[in-house]
């Protein structure tokens, strides 16, 4: 089945001042290529700084590649201009970490759900309140909301109020950028419930990006793992989670609560290195407890092994 979502290749690179005078180009995202069906959830998960945020907004056209490309329904998103561009930004939408930071505070909440039903021309004037009213009660809000302010609300309502406002324009994916971490563990169960039952039924797809493993392995059909802006691993989420390849991924993983017990745990040594000074050969070979000779000269390709990708000279020899 073809993807409807696809990123190819995607690169981007951000100028960044090292010393009076020069710069150098920090590589944000690296060749990351993946594709999302329609009714399905694909995760991007890694530490911070892989990249993950980034591949989000570009996903979105919110920033310029570098090099690649988005093809949403088979067309390349940055060549969209008009009416093309104007369904494209309705079918896609976002839901960000911050929700405090993401709705304007001198607005209210019938402010915020009515911009988008004008902006597409999906309601006005007396339905605008009904639809406002009918998108509060989709994420568990009453009508009384519609007068508040940003500040009146708890962190789990405000999350409500963006993810309200994302579906305004009944989108065929939402891309989720950590849209829990900032929200107490108990709010955190309630959101996520809210996303899964969003989409029974709906066709909608999500980009949900964590990282938190647990809601990952709960909500996930495939997950990327991210490094240094690439992915190095590509899975269906219960053959990650039941096996996972690269040594990368074994880690992340050892690190997730095992009740079970049966998970060794693996202390990853040294730092992420720096975006600007990516190593030679694998990025990730300074800190894997299996690296060998090629690992600190040859880059590894993402090949699939049993039908997994994977970026890894252990089970693709160059």
């Amino acid at each position: 089945m073809a993807a409807f979502l696809e990123a190819k290749d995607l690169r981007k690179r951000f100028p960044v001042r090292v010393a009076f005078g020069r710069h150098e180009a920090l590589k944000a995202v690296d060749g990351v290529s993946f594709g999302l069906q329609k009714d399905s959830v694909l995760s991007l998960v890694g530490e911070s700084g892989s990249g993950k945020s980034t591949v989000a907004r570009l996903l979105l056209r919110l920033i310029q590649p570098t090099a690649g490309s988005v093809l949403f329904r088979g067309e390349d998103v940055f060549s969209l201009r008009g009416d093309g561009l104007k369904a494209f930004r309705k079918s896609v939408q976002i839901v960000f970490q911050d929700p405090f930071a993401s709705l304007n505070p001198r607005k209210t909440v019938m402010d915020a759900l009515s911009e988008p039903l004008k902006l597409h021309g999906l309601a006005k004037g007396g339905l605008l309140k009904e639809k406002a009213v009918e998108l509060l009660k989709q994420v568990g809000l009453s009508e009384s909301a519609l007068g508040s302010y940003p500040h009146q609300f708890s962190g789990g309502q405000r999350q409500r109020v963006c993810i309200a406002r994302a579906l305004a324009v009944s989108p065929d994916v939402m891309v989720l950028d950590e849209p829990l971490s900032a929200l107490d563990v108990s709010i955190q169960a309630q959101i996520l419930n809210l996303l899964m039952e969003l989409r029974g039924g709906s066709g909608m797809s999500y980009v949900f990006i964590s990282h938190d493993l647990r809601v990952v392995e709960y909500i996930s059909d495939e997950v990327a793992v991210m490094y240094l802006g690439k992915i190095v691993e590509l899975s269906k989420a219960e053959e990650l989670f039941g096996e996972p390849l690269h040594p990368y991924a074994v880690v992340l993983l050892s690190s997730v609560p095992d009740i079970e017990g049966g998970r060794a745990r693996v202390v990853l040594k040294g730092e992420v290195p720096s975006p600007l000074h990516i190593p030679p050969g694998c990025p990730f070979h300074p800190r894997c407890p299996r690296r060998f000779e090629p690992c600190d000269k040859v880059v590894p390709l993402l090949l699939p092994y049993k039908g997994r990708p994977v970026s890894c000279h252990l089970w693709n020899p160059y």
